[in-house]
């Protein structure tokens, strides 16, 4: 089998663009709003917003053998500070109660197919394509829960890396069978927004693990 020759701009969606920066914005807001709940400093605030809307992109980067895509273009870090800056200086606690997790959730479901369709522009193979929309829709907010010392999110039931994959695996599915890409992103990306916000909405969770013989 030859080696997979990472060939850019075969699959990416006229829309792509405006998801990175959507996903990135929203994923930064999150970042940021964790520290200002926290009642931190605009150090860590713009700390905070840039590992958490770069980390899930980069760590994709890294694993499909692209530039990382936030060290060659300096806007992507500017856009980080200046959500954390913006969060941070408003008189308003417009974000107080849900508003991380909705924001969440728009950047969690437009990251996803961004990150697939980023992958299978490499050349990335199907399967994995899917997984690298995923990782780069759920790294972020790892990071970002690790450190704020938050329980992970992918250690709690509720309904989180599913909808990364719904919307990631949607957007394979939608491309490889010839849908364009651009409505094939719009489709996915609305799937995965779904079923995020109903388990916001509903506490939706998937059934934890009970070993053998455990009751109740």
């Amino acid at each position: 089998m030859s080696p997979i020759i990472p060939t850019a701009t075969t699959v990416l969606p006229a829309i792509a663009p405006w998801l990175d920066v959507v996903a990135i914005s929203l994923f930064a807001a999150t970042g940021a709003l964790a520290a200002a709940k926290r009642e931190q400093t605009i150090v860590t605030a713009c700390f905070f917003a840039l590992v958490t809307g770069v980390g899930g992109g980069t760590v994709r980067d890294l694993l499909i053998g692209a530039p990382v895509f936030w060290v060659s273009d300096s806007r992507v870090a500017a856009a980080c500070l200046i959500v954390a800056m913006l969060i941070w200086i408003t008189p308003v606690r417009w974000w107080q109660g849900s508003a991380l997790d909705w924001f969440d959730a728009v950047g969690l479901a437009a990251y996803a197919v961004f990150g697939a369709a980023k992958a299978l522009d490499y050349g990335i193979p199907l399967v994995p394509a899917a997984l690298m929309g995923v990782v780069t829709a759920c790294v972020g907010g790892i990071i970002r829960d690790v450190l704020a010392g938050e329980p992970s999110i992918i250690m709690r039931p509720e309904i989180y890396v599913t909808a990364a994959a719904l919307a990631a695996g949607l957007y394979v599915a939608l491309v490889t069978i010839g849908t364009p890409g651009t409505i094939a992103a719009i489709i996915a990306a609305g799937a995965g927004f779904s079923l995020r916000a109903a388990a916001i909405s509903w506490k939706l969770a998937l059934p934890a693990y009970r070993s053998p013989g455990t009751k109740g």
